[in-house]
């Protein structure tokens, strides 16, 4: 590989609460991500959208209505503007793309640089400075365009800056229109050589691309009608090319990195499953998801893991020791995270939380197949199991358009009102990666409902095992690979082979929580603290030991990035 470098694109890339260039776990996993690339000092380059506005800030109204805030942060605080620019193509017009420069730096001696692309440059017309303004924002006109920023645009970047790729890593389907500016490129220079029905060398783009697919519901592939396509991104290669490649009916991003990578994968085994099922003659291997184990551990338990097992933040196996660790010890660490979130929650909702109770914790984009309300499918049955000794946090945003997502908010709040006096609930706005730290750390469970099979991977309970929390969670995802019954934390409803999705119903998922809460959990977290902390130790010694990015970034590097050959890319590089 030389001096080449594999340039990892994604259309958000969240690295502190600072960058607002994120909206969740598809964010913080590609932050985590770099993280680990630097801390094994890997050549990885990182390629995302600046994102002005960020996101949004959430407000909560007192009846739990979501409003939308833009966000205000200054990129020149954080990073370094470029003098470098590109320019790509949008109806028609000549926009021109500047870019800034993070360093994302590691004690190891290893940095990753990450280049965030801007079109809020001069020069361009008010409605494209606008481009890469807001994440996820506008419509389906204006994602495209930002996919055309991002992919066509990015590879641009990379060579206007020098950067000789080795291999171009998409981190979901947004930044698929790279493939087509790397076809491009093989035809402009092999035009004059190849006989013309094979000037498309399509096995070239594959040999140089890895794809990373995280959505296990077809709704959740972008896809953009070829009438849009047509004038929003012109015909970088023949439509009856992209046609090809891309899906005969819609421009699908998702199709169009499936035909155009040598190496595809899914976030988790079963979501690597469902991949081949949605995917039909693809080879979708998988790689399941990890989190960064220095970022999502808080401070009371790295001095811990300091103290008895030095070396955890580059060795994450070492976890596996974790019964060196004395119990007492474990437990007030614990104590010293769960007081702090004790105080979080009375600064932002004035709610007195106690930290002797047993507190859930439930954080996560606020959308219809989380089932963020199946804990109160009952609530007459909760209050009863609860006695009063139960407290719960929740937090999460809706997408601005995801009228579910913001009605389950809602519901929530109503909820809590019923439950006033019988069992403390507290929904914290404007969740971000330093709430999200206080959360996982703060709780003493951490809860999980999707709809399976629709949770790819889920990350955030393996922050919260980085920190002895277990997990109570539906068997999808990671937590498939992660769950040994009543050892490294507990499940809800069936076992993944059981049934498929729609042949059970939320109420026997909820019966099976009522059951397992009232029968074995809050027994053992009341009567028997031995036990209890035997539970974190094993989430810490036999999940936390495993997913963790570290080991992640060592599959990508053994399973998709070494390869013995690759074909030039002509004109460079």
């Amino acid at each position: 590989m030389r001096d080449e470098r594999i340039a990892y694109f994604s259309m958000e890339i969240g690295l502190e609460a600072g960058i607002p260039t994120y909206s969740g776990g598809l964010g913080v996993l590609a932050g985590d991500t770099l993280k680990s690339a630097a801390d094994l000092c890997l050549p990885v380059v990182g390629v995302t959208l600046l994102c002005r506005s960020g996101y949004f800030r959430q407000e909560l109204t007192p009846e739990g209505r979501q409003i939308e805030h833009e966000v205000e942060w200054n990129p020149s605080d954080v990073m370094e503007r470029l003098p470098n620019r590109v320019t790509v193509e949008v109806e028609g017009r000549d926009v021109t793309v500047g870019v800034w420069r993070h360093g994302v730096k590691s004690l190891t001696g290893g940095e990753v640089p990450v280049y965030f692309l801007d079109t809020d440059v001069e020069g361009n017309s008010p409605g494209d400075r606008e481009i890469t303004a807001r994440l996820y924002g506008g419509d389906d006109a204006y994602r495209l365009s930002q996919e055309i920023v991002l992919g066509v645009g990015g590879v641009r970047m990379l060579r206007a800056l020098e950067i000789p790729v080795y291999k171009y890593h998409l981190n979901e389907g947004h930044s698929a229109l790279l493939t087509l500016e790397l076809l491009r490129w093989f035809r402009r220079d092999l035009k004059e050589v190849w006989d013309e029905r094979l000037v498309w060398d399509y096995e070239a783009v594959r040999e140089r691309c890895i794809f990373t697919t995280h959505t296990p519901v077809e709704a959740g592939h972008d896809k953009f009608s070829y009438e849009l396509a047509s004038r929003i991104l012109g015909e970088p290669v023949p439509l009856e090319v992209i046609r090809d490649i891309a899906g005969s009916d819609h421009l699908n991003m998702t199709l169009l990195a499936l035909n155009l990578s040598n190496y595809v994968n899914g976030v988790a085994k079963k979501h690597g499953e469902v991949s081949r099922q949605m995917f039909r003659g693809y080879r979708i291997h998988s790689i399941t998801n990890g989190v960064h184990s220095y970022t999502w551990t808080a401070a009371p338990m790295k001095k811990l893991f300091d103290r008895y097992l030095p070396g955890w933040a580059d060795e994450p196996e070492l976890f596996v020791r974790v019964d060196s660790v004395p119990d007492g010890e474990i437990w007030e660490a614990h104590l010293e995270s769960k007081r702090k979130l004790v105080r979080f929650v009375a600064e932002k909702t004035g709610e007195n939380f106690s930290d002797e109770l047993l507190t859930i914790g439930f954080a996560r984009r606020s959308t219809s197949y989380k089932r963020a309300d199946l804990l109160f499918e009952d609530v007459e049955r909760l209050a009863g199991i609860a006695g009063g000794r139960l407290q719960v946090v929740y937090a999460g945003k809706a997408h601005p358009r995801d009228e579910p997502g913001k009605a389950l908010i809602e519901k929530i709040f109503r909820l809590r009102k019923d439950l006033a006096g019988k069992v403390k609930v507290v929904y914290l706005a404007d969740y971000d990666m330093d709430a999200a730290l206080t959360l996982v750390s703060g709780v003493d469970l951490w809860l999980n409902t999707p709809l399976r099979p629709m949770e790819a991977s889920g990350t955030s309970g393996m922050k919260a095992v980085h920190n002895g929390v277990p997990n109570f969670s539906v068997l999808d995802g990671w937590w498939i690979e992660g769950h040994i019954e009543g050892v490294t934390g507990w499940s809800i409803g069936p076992q993944p082979d059981e049934d498929g999705p729609g042949d059970y119903n939320g109420s026997s998922d909820s019966a099976d929580l009522y059951d397992k809460l009232e029968r074995i959990i809050m027994p053992l977290f009341y009567h028997d603290r031995e036990g209890w902390i035997r539970v974190m130790k094993n989430a810490i010694g036999k999940n936390a030991y495993y997913f963790n990015s570290h080991r992640m970034m060592r599959r990508y590097v053994t399973n998709a990035y070494i390869r013995t050959h690759h074909h030039p890319i002509p004109g460079g590089e």
